[in-house]
């Protein structure tokens, strides 16, 4: 069986100091680092047939709500099954932060998912992919409020 590639992002390459969860409430948000950083990779992951991992070690902290922003949007774009199965997140630091990801974030987004309630865009962001019956598209999904 052929190895699965694996690509790699820190989340100390975006920030050591994350922030909020929305953009208009500070800066290094969970809103601008999934649309800036995790959208992008994980498309790439899909398209590659890649593993993504995500080290959130060696910052300052997280907000839960800067986590549960970045990768629920992540579970809204691209459904709880695909984030499952390319996703690994990792952290020596805080492995809670790990299973409150895996285990709460993505169930509940998954819900949010399937009810159709879209993520909150608080700027305009670029276009940004999803996962559209088996396809990848990028396209601006939802314009901001």
């Amino acid at each position: 069986m052929e190895e699965s590639k694996i690509i790699t992002i820190e989340v100390k390459d975006f920030d050591e100091y994350t922030g909020p969860r929305y953009v208009t409430q500070g800066d290094s948000s969970g809103e601008e680092f999934y649309h800036r950083v995790l959208n992008e990779n994980f498309a790439e992951a899909f398209k590659t047939d890649s593993i993504l991992i995500v080290d959130l070690d060696n910052t300052a902290g997280f907000l839960s709500s800067f986590l549960d922003e970045a990768f629920g949007s992540l579970v809204y774009d691209f459904g709880a099954e695909e984030v499952r199965k390319r996703l690994k997140i990792v952290s020596q630091e805080e492995p809670d932060w790990v299973e409150m990801i895996m285990n709460d974030v993505v169930v509940d987004w998954e819900k949010r998912r399937k009810s159709c309630t879209q993520p909150t865009i608080t700027v305009e962001h670029d276009a940004w992919f999803r996962l559209k019956k088996g396809k990848i598209i990028k396209h601006k999904w939802i314009e901001h409020i």
